[in-house]
């Protein structure tokens, strides 16, 4: 299956071609003894991740590409403590050109609850204030 990058997004040969903007990337791994590249997904809290994974005998500088790309696509990136250390990062992330809607999103350090009342309260208030440092 054929792999290609873009500045604006990851794309998966096939029929038809899937094409995963890079706002929405969480990961990619290659293992080279199963020979196979995976690509990961940013999932909202409880949804599954979806993981497409693509056999593959060398990545090149394809997980360079990859990272270059995720990274250029975040806009905004902070930990909020709500427990001791653990905590909720807050993210914005955009197409890597710079231009299109921020799309927010949240990580939760293990352990931490993001349906407990305090924890959703911390969430929103550092969603605000990402949102504020942005100028939305």
């Amino acid at each position: 299956m054929p792999l290609a990058g873009t500045r604006d997004a990851f794309y998966l040969g096939g029929d038809p071609v899937t094409r995963l903007p890079w706002e929405l990337v969480e990961t990619a791994t290659w293992d080279r003894d199963e020979e196979v590249f995976r690509i990961g997904l940013v999932a909202a809290w409880g949804e599954e991740k979806v993981v497409h994974a693509v056999p593959l005998a060398e990545p090149g500088r394809l997980l360079e590409l990859v990272r270059e790309r995720v990274t250029a696509s975040i806009v905004l990136q902070r930990h909020v403590p709500v427990a001791g250390r653990r905590g909720v990062r807050v993210i914005g992330r955009r197409p890597p050109r710079g231009t299109g809607e921020i799309a927010w999103f949240f990580e939760y350090d293990e352990g931490v609850d993001p349906d407990d009342p305090d924890v959703r309260e911390a969430s929103e208030a550092a969603l605000a204030a990402a949102r504020a440092d942005v100028g939305l």
